[in-house]
């Protein structure tokens, strides 16, 4: 689990990032951090719009492939271009809010039928990654706490991230995994920084 502290400074990091990536097109050297941001794990970047809470861009490294500290500079890099949107524009960077997701690792869910995957996961605790040969998909646990889904709704969602359909989860052959997210944000632009709570 990381500190207050250490959450604050991954957001300043991802936002420093975000800011000079936008003006400039060019990697950001990160060269001051704690040596737990030298942990391989997974994490992401999102970006709202504020004070509106929209989403202008949520790209993330899922696995634990690399340090956190290069997780966070190549998921803020990404997320100021996120193919969903127009890239970012250097106006609009007074008026978003960065988050940053802290990933612990994937753990397989064990289920003997798909009806087990609903006993099995809990909103606002787990996050998804589904795999299914070629399709997989990732769902963030802030993200059903959101939307108010239940977890059938999130299954569902899960499998559409993914590529398939609605009831996607229910193939044989799927394999879904769970992970928890330490989350926190700007609560304004360049402003405090606060970790969230999903159980409010």
């Amino acid at each position: 689990m990381y500190s207050d502290e250490e959450g604050e400074l991954a957001v300043r990091i991802a936002r420093k990032v975000v800011d000079e990536y936008t003006t400039t097109r060019k990697r950001p050297v990160i060269t001051d951090y704690p040596e737990t941001f030298r942990e391989k794990r997974g994490a992401f970047t999102t970006l709202n719009t504020y004070p509106q809470n929209e989403l202008r861009g949520c790209i993330g490294l899922p696995l634990p492939r690399q340090k956190l500290i290069d997780a966070l500079i190549e998921s803020a890099m990404s997320a100021t271009h996120d193919p969903r949107f127009p890239p970012l524009n250097p106006k609009e960077l007074g008026h978003i809010v960065v988050e940053v997701t802290i990933m612990s690792p994937l753990t397989l869910i064990q289920a003997r039928i798909p009806k087990d995957y609903l006993s099995r996961i809990k909103i606002g605790r787990d996050g998804l990654y589904l795999e299914y040969g070629f399709y997989s998909g990732l769902l963030l646990p802030q993200v059903p706490v959101e939307y108010n889904w239940d977890v059938e709704e999130y299954l569902a969602h899960l499998s559409m991230k993914a590529g398939l359909p609605a009831d996607g989860w229910t193939r044989e052959g799927v394999r879904i995994y769970s992970f928890t997210g330490e989350i926190f944000h700007e609560v304004e632009p360049h402003g405090r920084v606060i970790r969230e709570d999903l159980h409010r």
